[in-house]
């Protein structure tokens, strides 16, 4: 068992001191953690949502100015840099695009065999007239859902992102307001796409924290889908194209998944490999070269595949924390991750592992079980290296008459309405454990 550490996390308020009595009296954690509890110290709600920004010295540089890798299981990070920095992400775009096209082939609203039409628009800005990464489809030709869907994620083709967005919204804005509204159903929250393509527009932002939560969560929802990244070429009416993404080629265990670039974004990369079992997802954006953007993209994968390794934090059904509960036949509820939750950390690294589960409460009853509840936070020394959504692990019901003008009285005493947080330290000498 670690030893009991009543120092402060990263969001602690200083000079609060934190008896045992209290920590056992509100917050009850596995014996992997050491536990320190912050009790009356409302935390604002957009506050507790937003990730620690003080930097520390990295022992990995990369010529990318935006960059973060991850581990694509956990959602661990393992390196960032100006990852919340919004930036053109050029062709990247094109994965929100292939994410609404394969979401409506899933939910059976388009069909791979279903033909779409090649515009006089959709040719002129994004095929041969256009001298940008096209497919080359003829004017007001018909083309297959699939083949416009390969194109796009393979060639890049432009044309078959403007063909598929016409064909599914009836137009590209409107296709676009489609874009942006699964970015935000998927969590993307820093970024915005005004077309299909990336092409240059004003409002094409984004993130490579975004982007890679992007990728994440297209590789976890469509493993089938996701194959098509890792095809090398795509011959379409008699015309071969290599695929863009230099990753594919460096016998690194890559399998995706896109490329970008424009004059004001510069050379961006959406790449994922696997080694091990283990998927690495890497993002760059700001590059220089093709080669730059390439070389990069590699040595962030390989130092992510040979200097770190997985620690179970918490098992499957472990219970993580509680949560407080407002009007309950009892006073918490036992909180516990949807999956076992893992943290990658660096071998042989004195980092300190800190934690702190977040939820905005007291919480409401009844709750049932399985009911999305707040999140685990995990620090590897002053930066945010893992958010784990946590869940009700049983349902609770609604308390009678006495327990909730018991828990009314209380709240106004000790005035908890605002969000609250539990924090929960861990330390251990020589390699990092929760």
């Amino acid at each position: 068992m670690l030893p009991l550490y009543a120092g402060m996390g990263p969001d602690s308020h200083s000079g609060m001191r934190i008896t045992t009595s209290r920590i056992a009296a509100y917050v009850r954690l596995g014996a992997r953690l050491a536990v320190c509890a912050m009790l009356a110290v409302p935390v604002a709600a957009g506050a507790a949502n937003q990730s620690i920004t003080g930097q520390k010295k990295e022992e990995f540089a990369t010529a990318a100015p935006y960059a973060i890798l991850i581990d694509a299981d956990s959602g661990s990070v393992l390196f960032e840099k100006a990852a919340d920095t919004q930036t053109p992400p050029s062709s990247m775009a094109k994965l929100m695009t292939v994410e609404v096209v394969f979401r409506q082939l899933a939910e059976g609203k388009i069909k791979p065999t279903d033909e779409f039409q090649i515009s006089e628009d959709a040719w002129r800005r994004g095929g041969a007239p256009s001298h940008t990464s096209s497919m080359f489809a003829p004017i007001h030709s018909r083309v297959q859902v699939q083949d416009l869907l390969t194109a796009a994620i393979v060639q890049s083709a432009n044309d078959a992102c403007i063909a598929l967005a016409q064909g599914i919204a009836g137009s590209e804005p409107a296709f676009a307001k489609m874009m942006n509204e699964r970015a935000h159903e998927i969590g993307l929250t820093d970024s915005n796409f005004a077309n299909a393509t990336g092409l240059p527009d004003p409002a094409n932002k984004s993130t490579v924290r975004d982007l890679a939560r992007l990728a994440q969560y297209i590789i976890k929802t469509y493993p089938d889908q996701y194959k098509t990244f890792g095809e090398k070429e795509f011959t379409w009416n008699r015309i071969r194209q290599q695929n863009r993404n230099p990753l594919l080629t460096m016998d690194i265990g890559a399998d995706g998944l896109k490329t970008g670039y424009t004059e004001e974004g510069g050379y961006g990369l959406v790449g994922s490999a696997e080694r091990n079992g283990l998927r690495l997802i890497v993002v760059i954006n700001g590059l220089k070269s093709e080669k730059e953007r390439g070389d990069e993209g590699k040595k962030l994968l390989e130092w992510g595949f040979r200097g770190f390794e997985a620690k179970l934090l918490f098992a499957e059904g472990q219970t993580v924390g509680e949560a407080r509960l407002f009007g309950g036949d009892q006073m918490h509820v036992p909180l516990v991750g949807k999956d076992i939750i893992t943290l990658m950390v660096p071998r042989d690294s004195n980092d300190r592992i800190t934690a702190k589960v977040v939820y905005s409460g007291p919480i409401v009853a009844p709750v049932e079980r399985g009911q999305a509840i707040g999140k685990l936070r995990v620090y590897r020394g002053d930066r945010v290296a893992l958010e784990a959504p946590l869940i009700a692990a049983e349902s609770v019901g609604r308390g009678g008459l006495v327990r909730r003008a018991f828990d009314a009285m209380n709240e106004l005493v000790v005035g908890l309405f605002q969000s609250g947080s539990r924090l929960v330290t861990a330390r251990r000498n020589g390699n990092p454990q929760l």
